[in-house]
C-alpha cells in the first residue's frame, strides 16, 4: 500500500447536524493542502460530512484532484441534535472506554477502526492518497492498528487536533497527529 496522509478536518462550527468550517477551520485546511501540495497524490477521499469535505476540497484544488467521498470514512459517532448534547458526550466517553460499546446512534470505537482499515485495505496498490475524516475514527483506526497501550494517551483524552496529519505507510502508523504546519493557528480538540 502507498503512503497515506490522514487529515483532521479543520475547526468545525459548533452546531448539531453536519456543520461546515469556521474561518479558523478553513485556514487549517489550507495551510494543511499547502503542507502536502508537493506530494503526487493519486487521489483525495473524504468523509461525506461536510467539514471532512469542505477540508479535502482545500488539498484537492491544490492538486487538480477530484475529491472522492466514502461513508467508511465518517465519524464513529456525530452529534445531530436529537439528543441533548450531554446525552452524546457521554456515550462518547463510553465508546472511548469500551471499545465494543454501540451507541444509541453511531458505531462502536472497534467497527469505525475496523471500517477504515477496510478502506486502507483496498487502497493497497494505489499511490499516495489523501483522506480528510475525523479524530474519533482516527484514533479508532490507531487503536485498530496499534493497540491501545501504543496510542498516545493524548489523543485518547483530548482528541486529534483540528488540522493534523497522521501518516500510514502499509497500514503502519509512521507519524501521528502531527501539528508543526499550522505553526501561529490554534487548534481545536473534540469529539467530531
Amino acid at each position: 500500500m502507498g503512503i497515506v496522509y490522514v487529515v483532521q478536518h479543520g475547526e468545525k462550527q459548533r452546531n448539531p447536524g453536519d456543520p461546515g468550517l469556521t474561518v479558523l477551520g478553513r485556514a487549517q485546511a489550507l495551510l494543511t493542502a499547502k503542507r502536502l501540495r508537493a506530494v503526487d497524490f493519486t487521489g483525495v477521499y473524504a468523509s461525506p460530512l461536510r467539514r471532512a469535505r469542505e477540508t479535502a476540497e482545500a488539498l484537492a484544488s491544490l492538486c487538480g484532484l477530484p475529491v472522492l467521498v466514502d461513508e467508511r470514512l465518517t465519524e464513529r459517532m456525530n452529534w445531530d441534535g436529537s439528543v441533548p448534547f450531554e446525552r452524546f458526550a457521554g456515550d462518547w466517553e463510553r465508546t472511548n472506554a469500551d471499545r465494543d460499546f454501540v451507541p444509541a446512534v453511531g458505531d462502536s470505537s472497534r467497527a469505525a477502526g475496523e471500517r477504515f482499515r477496510e478502506f486502507l485495505t483496498e487502497r493497497e496498490t494505489d499511490g499516495p492518497i489523501a483522506v480528510a475524516c475525523h479524530g474519533g475514527v482516527t484514533v479508532d483506526l490507531l487503536r485498530t492498528l496499534l493497540g491501545d497501550e501504543a496510542v498516545p494517551e493524548a489523543l485518547l483524552r483530548e482528541g486529534v487536533p483540528s488540522g493534523a496529519i497522521t501518516t500510514i505507510d502499509g497500514l503502519r502508523p509512521v507519524a501521528i497527529a502531527e501539528t508543526g504546519h499550522l505553526a501561529g493557528l490554534a487548534t481545536g480538540h473534540r469529539p467530531g
